[in-house]
């Protein structure tokens, strides 16, 4: 299954809203964080109203040395309350007054003075570089607040709680649902696509959350609030207001014009830098094979094409917005120079003060700049879609599910019984054609085959890592598919051809599958597994940590502790592939007597190759073409003259010859 399958290169509008939908409902366990959230927002917004009047007052009281009380009555209210003791004052007291209101606005909303050059603004972003991925690290650790000094401290601190926890819960939503895809989800596609969409799609929720929640309710009643204090204020520039609004339809026309083709952009420059962490993430897990091949040159410069091919996807994303701002602008400046004129006019004819000058040019950048926020609000939101759609489309692959009605499936007493399967690959393939047998407790079951005859394929049809295509398999007469998938595989523990280990302690590797296992069970479980030994050597023994997939250890130890963790399970299927690959022959012959052990209390199941490792057992299936064509102990195969078991252990011995 491809990562992209199903997911359009250029979403709709409707498919967007739809996405941005789905994205807020991940806010309701932080509902009303949210609602703190756009309280403080408009908490720190407020001051705003009474920035630009300390300059107005200076101009026309301190400078131009006008009597307060014969202009009071034209103040709005709430200045006019905070004017009534300066009636009397001196320009001299009136100037003191004034800059000691603006150190309490410093100190609480770090604020002096009118324009936006002037008000501070709390945020923190991390150093990044110029592509999608490095960028998203301050998306998902971002806090701001649109004052500064103590208030925007308060809220800056806030937001960036209130964004980690929102991305700590989206991003571990996606990880709980990656775990429960089937198997063979990422056969098609690479593992680093799926590493990027985790931690550099997710971060997307942020700007959508804030700008679709936030943003709305704080730039309509911003805009509100600031054209009736204009209008109170300086009742004689109404057009004023207007031309400060206009931004908001120029806004909404640029987003029209634009926002399409950022959109689809942003999912090019995203899926540019997965195919950058896919390049990584495959070199590393083969460098092994790249080093003995010396294609080191060869790697060097597929990850140079890939890795400038995703600064080139940014520049063309960041090259987009230049172009859209650079629409946006000329216009702009129209309405800003028509601001400026109307404004000087109405002083030059004496209509407002030298001070008005400065008071209504600050609340007209106020109302534009909040017609802009509004505005621009989709156009700003592209980016954010195309990580929001990546994520949902990796969510909405097909999951493993329970059929309903499904019970847990009770410890095995009997064994497995597998009645004429079938099992074809998504493709079309036919992996196994009519396969049936009997696994009973007690016994050890060896598959036994060509490469590619389906021994695998069939042994993965019993923890239902795949599901049969036709016929029924049932343990102690239950169906399988009838019973939760969680009961099953806790009855069922599978050792992998490849040993999967984690950077962790050898003890809390082999509790993976028992974390409630006593430190006697675990020794118990290794030295059957013929792992207590070397475990022992180790610099700290059962507490040594292994490195990253036990790149510490040998492959024969990773093997033997591979072993250990699912005889120390104790389900009632242990199922093996190739066991004894990696082993020395001592070793072998003590995982083999360790699994007849087992198999006294279990269905044990190996798909061998080495026959060495499944001479003694109780049945041995042999398979070609998806086909068991003969079965019967070693010693009843090899009595059968031109049997196709005993021409594969001719082969073999005349190959270690």
């Amino acid at each position: 299954m491809s990562a992209t399958a199903g997911m359009p290169r250029r979403l709709g509008e409707r498919e967007t809203i739809q996405l941005f939908a789905r994205a807020l409902r991940y806010v309701a366990p932080f509902r009303w964080r949210f609602a703190a959230k756009l309280a403080l927002t408009l908490l720190s917004l407020a001051p705003r109203l009474l920035l630009p009047w300390p300059v107005k007052l200076i101009i026309d009281h301190v400078i131009d040395q006008d009597p307060i009380a014969p202009a009071i009555a034209g103040y709005p209210g709430f200045v006019r309350g905070l004017l009534s003791p300066l009636v009397a004052a001196s320009p001299l007291e009136i100037l003191l007054w004034l800059l000691a209101v603006q150190a309490l606005l410093v100190l609480v909303i770090g604020a002096i003075g009118s324009t936006a050059a002037e008000v501070d603004r709390t945020e923190s972003t991390l150093s990044s570089g110029r592509d999608t991925a490095t960028t998203t690290e301050n998306e998902a650790n971002f806090g701001y607040s649109f004052v500064g000094g103590l208030l925007g401290f308060f809220e800056f601190r806030f937001t960036l709680r209130l964004t980690q926890a929102l991305n700590h819960h989206y991003r571990s939503r996606v990880f709980e649902r990656i775990q429960s895809l089937p198997m063979h989800a990422f056969d098609d596609e690479r593992i680093g696509d799926a590493v990027y969409r985790m931690m550099y799609d997710t971060p997307s929720i942020t700007q959508v959350c804030y700008r679709l929640l936030v943003t709305p309710v704080a730039a309509v009643l911003g805009i509100l609030v600031t054209v009736w204090v204009l209008h109170d204020a300086v009742s004689a520039s109404p057009g004023i207001a207007w031309a400060a609004l206009g931004f908001l339809p120029l806004a909404v026309l640029t987003t029209l014009l634009f926002g399409a083709r950022i959109r689809a952009q942003a999912f090019g420059s995203r899926e540019a830098g997965a195919n950058t962490t896919s390049g990584i993430e495959e070199g590393f897990a083969n460098i092994l094979a790249v080093q003995s091949l010396g294609s080191e040159a060869h790697q060097r410069q597929r990850f140079a094409r890939e890795s400038w091919a995703s600064f080139a996807a940014f520049r063309r994303l960041v090259l987009t917005v230049i172009l859209a701002i650079l629409f946006g602008a000329v216009p702009a400046a129209a309405l800003t120079a028509f601001a400026f004129v109307a404004i000087t006019d109405l002083v030059i004819d004496g209509t407002l003060t030298a001070g008005d000058f400065a008071l209504v040019f600050a609340y007209f950048f106020q109302i534009a700049g909040y017609a802009l926020a509004l505005g621009s609000i989709w156009i700003q939101l592209q980016g954010s879609a195309a990580g929001i759609g990546r994520v949902f489309e990796l969510m909405d692959w097909p999951s493993e599910e329970d059929a309903p009605g499904a019970d847990p499936l009770a410890p095995v007493r009997q064994g497995v019984r597998v009645e004429d399967v079938h099992f074809h690959y998504p493709d079309g393939t036919q992996a196994l054609r009519g396969v049936s047998f009997e696994a009973r407790v007690g016994q050890l079951t060896a598959f036994v085959g060509r490469a590619g005859s389906g021994k695998t394929t069939l042994a993965s049809l019993l923890p239902r890592f795949h599901s049969a295509s036709a016929g029924h398999i049932s343990i102690d007469a239950v169906d399988i598919e009838r019973v939760t998938l969680a009961s099953l595989r806790a009855r069922i523990a599978f050792v992998f051809q490849e040993t999967a280990l984690f950077d962790a302690s050898v003890e809390e590797n082999l509790r993976i599958g028992r974390p409630d296992a006593s430190a006697a069970e675990i020794e118990h479980a290794a030295r059957s597994a013929g792992a207590d030994a070397f475990v022992r050597a180790l610099p700290e023994g059962y507490q040594t940590r292994l490195g990253r997939a036990g790149g510490n250890l040998s492959g024969g130890q990773k093997q033997r502790l591979a072993i250990a963790r699912a005889l120390l399970r104790d389900a009632g299927i242990l199922i093996l592939d190739e066991p004894t690959s990696a082993l020395d022959p001592e070793s072998e012959a003590r995982i083999v007597s360790a699994l007849h052990e087992a198999a006294r209390t279990r269905v044990v199941i190996v798909i061998a190759h080495r026959l060495s490792s499944i001479r003694a057992a109780d049945q041995i299936l042999f398979l070609e073409e998806g086909r068991i064509v003969e079965r019967g102990t070693h010693a009843q195969l090899m009595s059968a003259p031109g049997g196709a078991y005993r021409s594969f252990v001719e082969l073999q011995n005349r190959g270690n010859a």
